[in-house]
């Protein structure tokens, strides 16, 4: 069995408008929301085995909650650098590259590729992954690599808002 998390970065700041974005970090709701979203996972009894993320400021921000949060340590989250507004293309090569030992995996990423991405693993759709959402997945495979071809069950989605 191997479960996926789709995790949106919380919400960013907008405070200085000349930032690049790449370098944006998280605002006050989105430190108030990512370990909130965490702690949501820990009550469901879902824990990833890794904590994959995007190099952005924000993504790896949230990452860093959710690690805390979880009991992971910050340097533990992986980070890939391709994930920077991916396409469902490049999430679909990181997942089918993850080590079969991890059972559970939780990517960090950006829209709108994240939200392209969860609405291609199941009949489930969605407009918009909203800040902070999580999107879950499993499948019945023990390897990664045949993840994206087989029949997936959709676990739930989860974003700040509903709680």
């Amino acid at each position: 069995m191997k479960q996926l998390l789709l995790i949106r970065h919380a919400k960013s700041s907008w405070a200085n408008a000349g930032q690049d974005d790449f370098e944006r970090p998280l605002n006050e709701r989105g430190k108030r929301d990512a370990p909130l979203m965490a702690q949501k996972l820990i009550e469901k009894k879902v824990r990833p085995d890794a904590l994959i993320s995007s190099t952005a400021v924000r993504a790896l921000e949230t990452a860093a909650y959710f690690a805390e949060t979880m009991g992971f340590k910050k340097k533990e989250v992986i980070q890939v650098p391709e994930l920077y507004h991916a396409p469902p293309k490049i999430f679909k090569e990181v997942i089918q590259a993850l080590p079969d030992r991890l059972s559970t995996v939780a990517i960090f990423a950006h829209n709108p590729g994240i939200t392209d991405m969860a609405n291609e693993l199941t009949q489930i759709q969605i407009d918009n992954m909203p800040t902070c959402s999580i999107f879950g997945v499993e499948a019945e495979v023990k390897s990664w690599k045949n993840f994206l071809d087989a029949d997936k069950s959709f676990l739930f989605f989860y974003y700040p808002k509903a709680f």
